[in-house]
């Protein structure tokens, strides 16, 4: 398409400057034709003339390499009776039969057929006084001046359609060298070898960014597969020594024949059972949180009453170790959560705090809110964290050395308030008088917004 749009436009470009040669011309040489005398110099000075214009322009040749003129001019004067003036090619018949047989426009160039020629003429006409001027130009240049340029064209393209191809073949072949690399990665990655990686890329393009992006997923499923291995080992591990034990009770009721002794068993077996199946329900509940699939049915829910409630269910097993609890709780709190959920994120803090502390400290509980964001604290004057756990508290497992727990209890907490779009913290205690303090802040609901 670029091509004919060229190539027309230089043909245009070329015929143009081909008119535009002749029409200027042919004035010339009737004006000249006017203004010289009618004497005997007339044809030979009017010849000379033409014979200047026709040098401009390169001549001809037929096949046998003789010279055959590219211009022709000839000259009518009515009140001459003698041959009309000729310059040009010897085959003047041919000419004037067809100059007779053209319908020329004075002024206007115009192709003429010329028998025994196998270009066109382009011939213009120019009258003055009476006296009639034909100058006529072979196309026969103009088209050779075309085909070399379309030949120079073609060149062009077809060496750019060269390179283009050579260009496009090792590109190709460099990408696809690139995705087989990928692909042969892939193939030897395996549950076995996930610590294998894609080379790192050099260049910053599509196929980088998917080795990067492929990377980092590998880098995801790796640690989802070590945190899976992690934990599995974990369970059966905590799993193995409540099983153990249940079953030795459960034998030994079997034994003894005396029908309190064997309902004690069962009763202790029973309530063993009962800390296993919470422990597997926390273990699943805190799987589907960190997951993102925790189902949430969210309600308004006033928090100052969830944790008044839940202090005076503790306040009794506080008080068998000499805890003194304080409460300081704004009234009329409202979050939006899941009420069940809710309730056991501030049991497991209190069991952390019945369970960890030494006797006879002080558990202070504070609930406020602000913006629009409602935070609980719970800060103690114990021994606080084990400087190796910190900030690692809220993560699965991870508890202290004699700690009876099974490192779940804060991990289910951070999970429950994460999906609740709030979020956890462990800090010292505000005196700075050693302890801990452990809190977590959740968004307010429309409600208390709308109250306030």
């Amino acid at each position: 398409m670029v091509f004919s749009i060229v190539y027309f436009l230089a043909a245009q470009g070329i015929r143009e400057r081909s008119d535009t040669w002749l029409s200027g011309e042919a004035e010339v040489l009737a004006q000249v034709s006017v203004d010289t005398p009618r004497d005997r110099l007339y044809k030979r000075m009017l010849s000379e003339v033409a014979e200047l214009a026709a040098q401009e322009v390169p001549n001809e040749r037929n096949g046998q390499g003789e010279s055959l003129n590219s211009v022709f001019f000839l000259a009518n004067d009515p009140n001459n009776v003698d041959t009309p003036l000729w310059v040009g090619p010897n085959s003047k018949d041919a000419f004037l039969k067809a100059i007779d047989g053209a319908k020329l426009v004075p002024g206007i160039p115009q192709s003429v057929e010329v028998a025994g020629w196998p270009q066109s003429f382009r011939v213009v006409v120019q009258s003055q006084n009476g006296r009639t001027v034909y100058l006529g130009l072979s196309e026969r240049g103009a088209k050779h001046l075309l085909y070399r340029l379309a030949r120079g064209l073609l060149i062009v393209w077809g060496g750019m359609f060269i390179l283009g191809f050579v260009i496009s073949y090792w590109s190709a072949r460099r990408t696809l060298a690139r995705v087989e690399r990928i692909t042969e990665t892939v193939a030897r990655i395996g549950t076995e070898k996930l610590e294998e990686r894609l080379p790192k890329p050099v260049n910053s393009d599509e196929i980088s960014r998917l080795a990067e992006t492929f990377n980092r997923m590998l880098d995801r499923l790796q640690a989802s597969v070590d945190q899976l291995r992690t934990v599995t080992g974990a369970v059966a591990h905590d799993l193995k020594s409540p099983v153990t034990l249940i079953r030795g009770t459960l034998e030994s009721a079997l034994c003894n024949e005396d029908n309190e002794t064997w309902r004690d068993s069962v009763g202790e077996a029973v309530e063993r059972l009962d800390k296993l199946l919470q422990l597997l329900n926390t273990t699943l509940d805190l799987a589907e949180a960190e997951a993102g699939a925790l189902h949430l049915d969210r309600r308004p829910v006033d928090l100052s009453d969830v944790v008044r409630q839940l202090v005076d269910v503790y306040m009794p097993a506080m008080a068998e170790r000499h805890h003194h609890v304080t409460t300081d709780l704004e009234e009329h709190v409202f979050v939006d959560a899941d009420v069940v959920l809710l309730n056991r994120v501030v049991s497991n803090l209190l069991e952390n705090e019945l369970t960890h502390l030494p006797m006879g400290c002080q558990v202070h509980i504070h609930l406020h809110s602000r913006a629009n964001s409602a935070e609980v604290v719970i800060e103690d004057n114990g021994p606080g964290f084990p400087p190796d756990i910190g900030s690692r508290a809220f993560q699965r497992f991870v508890k202290g050395e004699h700690s009876p727990g099974h490192g779940l209890g804060l991990a289910f907490v951070d999970a429950v308030v994460q999906a609740h779009g709030g979020e956890t913290r462990i800090s010292g205690r505000r005196d700075r008088e050693g302890g801990a303090a452990i809190s977590f802040s959740l968004p307010v609901s429309v409600l208390q917004t709308a109250s306030t």
